[in-house]
């Protein structure tokens, strides 16, 4: 499911060996959540500003993460460009036919 909620910080932390990207709105609150729950290698920025999750993690993938934190982000941009080109709607349509009958018809008329 696609949202539009905006973030204003974004990075990444490690917890029990893995490291995903992490969103919120509050810095400090959210480094006093990610250290109780026990994550390890917290690495948050303030954005420049508000962004989705994609937008965010195409920010985090300009600025050069490396490492563990570098991957985490990518394949989480991976993720959330796949789920952006679900949401697209694709229309193709056929040019219509016309016969000699028509054009002779649109030639007269003019």
């Amino acid at each position: 499911m696609a949202t539009n909620k905006l973030f204003t910080v974004a990075g990444t932390a490690t917890q029990n060996g893995v490291t995903k990207a992490r969103f919120a709105n509050d810095m400090v609150a959210r480094i006093k959540i990610l250290n109780k729950s026990g994550c390890t290698n917290i690495n948050l920025i303030e954005l420049p500003k508000p962004m989705t999750k994609l937008e965010a993690l195409q920010y985090l993938q300009e600025q050069g993460q490396a490492g563990d934190a570098g991957y985490a982000v990518a394949s989480k941009l991976a993720e959330k460009v796949k789920e952006a080109k679900k949401g697209e709607v694709k229309v193709a349509g056929k040019a219509p036919k016309v016969t000699a009958k028509q054009t002779d018809r649109v030639a007269d008329e003019a």
